[in-house]
């Protein structure tokens, strides 16, 4: 694959990544807003502070403005990297097209990167944990991404080592089982929070969490249908454009002779 494909396929990736901010953006604010306001509302009410002190950013701003910029930003960031490993990618992990290349990246995105540190630490709303321990959550949940990761990428080599000996089949059975293995033992190892107050709705808490899960896999599918079809589009056009070449070279070649 040459520069001006990479280049490309970065361009597109990019903007598959902002098409599908933009749409996670929308589940994101009239999905998830209320449930941030709702327990805001209750983080206030419970609070023994009333002096408050001045917002440095509003709550209106960082629910708009503030918000669309994180999405917006977070979907082209991760559409450029993602369409850098789809370029690694294609035609290195099996005989898929770019369609489906770009699918299984995103599914791999969707779980590795979001789903296996969400399930050992889930996203909080606001009145939900201590503040004494956000460091130490914050960096464990990027340690869970990092494991998630780096596991995955060892699945993947494991899966074609063992390829010619176990089959295409058995090898991904194989390698998949070992990921959840090992995952599992970082889950059983590494600590756990459980600071969630007596007091806050349970309902609220489940609400919030299943629409963080919500506008990561609307950020991911949407970005691997977009990106599947730009991909498809380019790269088919390409090798029109070389057979077309191609053909012209040998009637040249044919008149001369």
């Amino acid at each position: 694959m040459n520069s001006i494909s990479v280049r490309a396929l970065l361009i597109r990736g990019m903007l598959a990544g902002l098409a599908a901010g933009v749409l996670a953006l929308f589940v994101a604010y009239f999905l998830g807003e209320s449930r941030v306001d709702a327990a805001i509302a209750l983080e206030e009410a419970h609070s023994h502070d009333h002096g408050g002190g001045e917002e440095l950013v509003s709550r209106t701003m960082q629910s708009t403005a503030g918000l669309a910029t994180g999405v917006l930003v977070f979907g082209v960031a991760i559409g450029g990297i993602a369409a850098l490993v789809f370029c690694y990618a294609l035609g290195r992990i099996g005989r898929f097209g770019p369609r489906a290349t770009a699918a299984l990246i995103a599914g791999a995105a969707l779980l590795t990167v979001y789903v296996v540190p969400f399930l050992k630490y889930p996203a909080n709303p606001p009145a939900v944990g201590n503040p004494d321990t956000i460091g130490r959550r914050t960096a464990l949940f990027f340690l869970m991404v990092a494991l998630g990761v780096l596991l995955a990428v060892a699945a993947v080599i494991l899966g074609r080592r063992l390829a010619p000996r176990l089959g295409n089949w058995n090898a991904t059975i194989t390698a998949s089982v070992a990921y959840v293995v090992v995952i599992g033992l970082a889950y059983a190892f590494l600590p756990s929070f459980n600071e969630v107050g007596k007091d806050f709705p349970a309902a609220l808490l489940w609400e919030f969490r299943l629409t963080t899960l919500a506008v990561q896999a609307i950020l991911w599918v949407t970005f691997g249908l977009v990106f599947g079809h730009l991909t498809e589009r380019l790269l088919a056009s390409g090798a029109d454009s070389v057979t077309t070449g191609q053909g012209a070279a040998n009637r040249a070649a044919t008149a001369a002779g």
